[in-house]
């Protein structure tokens, strides 16, 4: 991608995403040593990434372990090679070594192997790995308005205290929404958002009391984001005040 120098603030969350080009980075990474602000929006989208690919990982099943030490009986171990000059002590120091390390390789291979096949043959495995399809789909998404090279970025706090940043692409014409601090919503509520088109409020999806999303819904038109505190499901109009309104960067 290729920016103007007077854009330069505009290249943030490319770099902060790794997807800029050798050149460009090494240009960027210099302008960090002079620009506060970018440095502080760099560790933001870089920390945004990070919550975004963590419901991807997923602890192991609790009975892996079990399994896998209980097929480790039934690993057949060869015997190690030596010459024929080899005395009885020093055949049974290489046979000790060798039955370490082929114990240590079948416990590894073991471990791989259920590790693969556990998403592959149980239901929970199967529900892991859509989980991880989802992430990364929804990463996919934020990424690509937060690498383009229109993307613009607005910062603004809620009325009860959180900080919030949207980022929005005319070219794409999306947006991404990130929340700070939001306070976890009270049981049956939730938080959702709205785009905001010469007045008539259209629901945009919801975003939990930390997070990042993609604004729901087509943002040509819309002048502004807003976020409300609404019943759990959703309204299709707002029912209360307004927690924020933010004109969308353009």
């Amino acid at each position: 991608m290729s920016q103007h120098r007077s854009d330069v603030h505009a290249l943030v969350a490319a770099y902060a995403l790794n997807a800029l080009d050798a050149s460009e980075r090494e240009a960027f990474t210099g302008h960090l040593e002079q620009c506060e602000a970018c440095r502080q929006e760099a560790a933001e989208f870089e920390a945004t990434a990070a919550r975004m690919a963590a419901p991807a990982a997923q602890a192991p099943p609790a009975a892996m372990k079990d399994r896998t030490m209980a097929a480790l009986d039934g690993v057949r171990q060869l015997p190690p090679r030596v010459g024929a000059s080899a005395s009885p002590a020093a055949f049974t120091g290489v046979l000790r070594r060798k039955a370490g390390l082929l114990a240590l390789a079948a416990s590894l291979a073991a471990a791989a192997s259920f590790a693969g096949l556990a998403a592959w043959q149980s239901q929970e495995g199967e529900r892991y790995e859509q989980r991880a399809r989802q992430a990364e789909q929804r990463l996919d998404d934020v990424s690509t308005v937060l690498a383009a090279p229109d993307a613009r970025t607005a910062h603004r706090q809620t009325s009860n205290g959180a900080s919030t940043t949207v980022v929005a692409s005319k070219r794409q014409n999306k947006a991404v929404f990130t929340a700070t601090g939001l306070p976890a919503p009270a049981p049956g509520r939730t938080y959702q958002l709205w785009l905001d088109h010469e007045g008539t409020m259209r629901p945009a999806g919801f975003v939990d009391h930390d997070g990042t999303v993609l604004i729901d819904g087509d943002t040509a038109g819309a002048t502004a984001v807003g976020l409300t505190l609404e019943p759990a499901g959703g309204s299709s109009q707002p029912t209360t005040a307004p927690l924020l309104l933010m004109k969308l960067p353009a």
